[in-house]
């Protein structure tokens, strides 16, 4: 049996990291459909992110975008997050938006677009030695629609070629995070298209250089738990982008979709020891809250992260190991199956009472006012978002 002190040890330990981005107004490539109170700047976004971390006390960083939340003096904002109680988690680089990308970025045929691209990721570091962040976020929409558009192989190179030099300019306590991506907007080759091709390129570069894995980027009935075990094996898996998916990259809070899966890539966490902040794992949402209201969609977001933690917490390993060990199916499946079944809920609630927190973050958001508070003040001026 899973021993409760130490699971709500565990529990109160976590750490979620939130993004900016879901804090702005965001959609689909058809629409994206506004809503009042949403940030204009980044400053507002910070705010947005201390309010979930102060009703669910495990989010207290927020991974920033460049350039959606560029400012002159990030010393400055990094002062005031901490003010506000939060610090400033990964910058996500942002190397698709521009016209210029239209052929890749540091895939691209020309060589000039590839400086600018890098020179994006230099920048970003820059921004880090600012900030304090130890993390660089890294995604490339770079690919091919159509075969024999350009060469394969030659991309990987150009790609490795921005990647080492972007690797070169870290500092110590800093690494990065490789994302993948199985299509979108690349259809025919992404040039960084699965776990195997962020691992591959990220053992070229050095230990510093981790794979980052978004739950919606696979394709129909991958095991993503297991790229999560491999990955925790050989010691590259670095972040977390957490979201659920239906169909394809549908950024959807994470759990909505299938929570034993989120259940199952936790329990992974758990085996390895890999949960506890010293690790160094970041668990990051990414998502793309376009029809409910942000900050309540990111708090349940964080719960149910934290629901299927709990629930890998209580899987009785001891009974689960004996009955692999022995080879019994059904035994070995009914433990997995026990500990997923359990209604962690009231644990929950004990563990934020136990940390001076209300037990139930979304009613306590309701009766904060503080909704209310950002649809009154935030009028005027130019909402965030991705600019869909």
């Amino acid at each position: 049996m899973a021993d409760l002190a130490a699971v709500k040890r565990a529990l109160t330990a976590q750490r979620i990291e939130t993004p900016s981005w879901a804090y702005g107004n965001s959609g689909t490539r058809f629409k994206v459909f506004t809503q009042p109170g949403v940030p204009r700047n980044p400053e507002e976004k910070i705010a947005d992110a201390a309010a979930v971390h102060r009703f669910t006390g495990v989010a207290p960083t927020v991974a920033l975008h460049i350039p959606w939340d560029k400012v002159d003096d990030y010393a400055a904002l990094t002062r005031y997050a901490t003010d506000l109680g939060v610090g400033i988690g990964a910058i996500n680089t942002n190397v698709f938006q521009d016209d210029d990308y239209k052929l890749g970025s540091v895939t691209n045929p020309d060589a000039g677009v590839r400086r600018k691209a890098t020179d994006h990721l230099l920048e970003a570091i820059d921004i880090m030695d600012r900030t304090g962040s130890q993390d660089l976020k890294l995604w490339f929409s770079d690919g091919i629609n159509y075969p024999g558009q350009d060469d394969l192989r030659t991309r990987q190179d150009r790609l490795a070629t921005a990647l080492r030099e972007t690797y070169d300019r870290l500092g110590p306590d800093q690494r990065i995070l490789l994302e993948y991506k199985l299509f979108e907007p690349a259809f025919y080759a992404t040039d960084v298209p699965d776990w195997g091709t962020s691992y591959a390129h990220c053992i070229e570069l050095g230990e510093r250089a981790t794979v980052c894995i978004d739950t919606g980027h696979h394709a129909p009935g991958t095991n993503i738990e297991f790229i999560v075990a491999f990955l925790l094996r050989q010691g590259r898996l670095g972040a977390f982008d957490f979201n659920s998916r239906f169909y394809a990259d549908d950024d959807l809070m994470v759990g909505a979709a299938d929570p034993f899966q989120l259940f199952r890539i936790m329990y992974e966490i758990v085996r390895a020891g890999a949960l506890d902040p010293s690790y160094g794992i970041a668990f990051m949402l990414d998502q793309c809250h376009n029809i409910e209201r942000k900050i309540p969609a990111i708090i349940r977001s964080v719960m149910n992260v934290q629901e299927a933690t709990a629930k890998a917490l209580l899987v009785d390993r001891d009974a689960l190991f004996a009955a692999q060990q022995s080879g019994d199916v059904l035994e070995s499946n009914a433990v997995f199956m026990d500990a997923y079944n359990t209604d962690v809920r009231p644990l929950l609630a004990e563990v934020r009472t136990d940390a001076g927190l209300d037990p139930d973050p979304i009613a306590a958001y309701k009766r904060s006012g503080y909704d209310e508070k950002i649809i009154a003040d935030r009028v005027g001026g130019n909402q965030a978002g991705w600019g869909a």
